[in-house]
């Protein structure tokens, strides 16, 4: 099964529908809930993606779009050594170098965000969700 990583970005896109990337990170959360694709994403993304939502919806109503989004997703721990090697990144911004390093730790080869600049000393393949989707059948 061919596995991603999906920055904190690219999951509001899905949940928030914002437009013109929502198209994109439907079409990739869709292969994903067809079991052709399996989504990780990192711990710290649940309680950002919280924080966005409770700015639009109420608590409760924003615990269950999470608790659905659950359901397309695996969640990768954030811990001890991806801290460490965040901080000791190269990754100007700290968010970015955590989810990067999440990713690095737990052997995830496609990391898909919409800051490809971010990522230009990146040891694996970094893509947007536009550009990855369209190479999807």
């Amino acid at each position: 099964m061919i596995e991603v990583f999906a920055d904190t970005d690219v999951c509001l896109d899905l949940l928030t529908g914002r437009q013109p990337h929502n198209a994109a990170a439907e079409r990739l959360f869709t292969f994903a809930d067809r079991g052709n694709l399996r989504i990780h994403v990192s711990s710290l993304t649940f309680s950002h993606i919280d924080y966005i939502l409770q700015s639009q919806y109420k608590r409760r109503d924003s615990r269950m779009i999470l608790a659905r989004f659950k359901t397309l997703v695996n969640v990768l721990p954030v811990d001890d050594k991806v801290i460490e090697l965040a901080i000791a990144s190269d990754v100007r911004d700290f968010e970015d170098a955590i989810q990067y390093n999440t990713a690095i730790q737990n052997k995830v080869q496609v990391l898909l965000t919409r800051n490809v600049k971010d990522y230009k000393k990146a040891n694996i393949s970094v893509s947007t969700p536009e550009i990855y989707v369209t190479g999807m059948p």
